[in-house]
């Protein structure tokens, strides 16, 4: 496994892999790497002949109240993870690498920000957005891979690949739960021992949903409510947010049909987690679901 930290040398590697007719499957991090990348990482390898794994803390996706310089970094635990999956190649950029100047373009993220955790973080998705940019660039992956656990985030990657004509796949991965159906995070350290016997809750609304979806019931509202009863009378979580729109586009709508996302976020004391279940509704025929 190779550890690459400049622009110059990924691009020359790339280029050396492009013409032995390499297949690349590419996962962006920020590092501090849990079993969710490792989840990635090990579908990537899977299904390409090389594996890219990207380590950069972006500065541009931090708010002014989102600490940089603390996020939480440990470059040889993630290096040795890595080499465990079988990673090939780890591009791991400085800031003065990847921003050696201010930028005379800008990336600007127009739709599926404004609902969902982007509500509360203007100008996250924008530099998202720019550092995916220049990442798809340097990397020039055949498939891009990310957890739906995010997917919001996912939602934007579709848009930014689709709209900017990238040749990528996006491979969006499944969220990988605890046995009782708990999405793992590297959050859920931070949750108080009765805390963590109640956010099992969350999931367990969402299956609720979707077993009411699958029942008959085709009205938004009612399936939030539904979602929202449960949390509140199960637990001592603050609802952030409850919201269905259709997926990927994260546009409101009146009535569930095709295919669609519920998606929530509770604060536990000590942390914030979210969650989400993706389902297609097939459209009503002849009185017949």
């Amino acid at each position: 496994m190779r550890v690459i930290t400049t622009i110059k040398e990924m691009q020359a590697e790339i280029k050396k892999l492009k013409s032995q007719s390499k297949s690349i499957g590419f996962v962006p991090t920020m590092g501090f790497l849990h079993e969710g990348h490792l989840t990635l990482l090990n579908k990537a390898r899977i299904e390409n002949d090389s594996v890219v794994l990207s380590i950069f803390v972006n500065p541009l996706q931090f708010g002014p109240t989102e600490d940089f310089s603390t996020y939480p970094r440990d470059f040889a635990r993630d290096q040795s993870l890595a080499e465990c999956e079988g990673v090939d190649i780890i591009f791991y950029p400085s800031v003065e690498e990847m921003y050696p100047h201010s930028s005379s373009v800008r990336v600007i993220v127009q739709d599926r920000t404004d609902v969902m955790c982007g509500k509360s973080r203007p100008g996250h998705f924008d530099g998202v957005a720019t550092v995916l940019t220049k990442l798809f660039t340097i990397v020039m992956p055949t498939r891009a891979y990310f957890g739906i656990k995010d997917a919001q985030q996912v939602a934007v990657v579709e848009g930014l690949i689709s709209d900017f004509n990238f040749p990528i796949e996006l491979i969006a991965v499944d969220i990988v739960r605890e046995v009782d159906g708990l999405a793992k995070s590297s959050r859920n350290v931070n949750l108080l021992p009765e805390e963590r016997s109640e956010a099992v809750v969350l999931y367990k609304s969402l299956t609720a949903a979707k077993n009411a979806i699958e029942g008959g019931e085709r009205n938004p509202q009612t399936i939030k409510n539904l979602v929202s009863g449960i949390i509140h009378s199960e637990t001592q979580g603050q609802i952030d947010y409850v919201e269905i729109y259709s997926y990927p586009q994260l546009k409101e709508i009146e009535n569930l049909e095709g295919t669609c996302i519920i998606a929530l976020a509770v604060k536990f004391s000590k942390v914030r987690l979210i969650d989400n279940i993706i389902i297609t509704v097939r459209q009503e025929i002849g009185g017949e679901k």
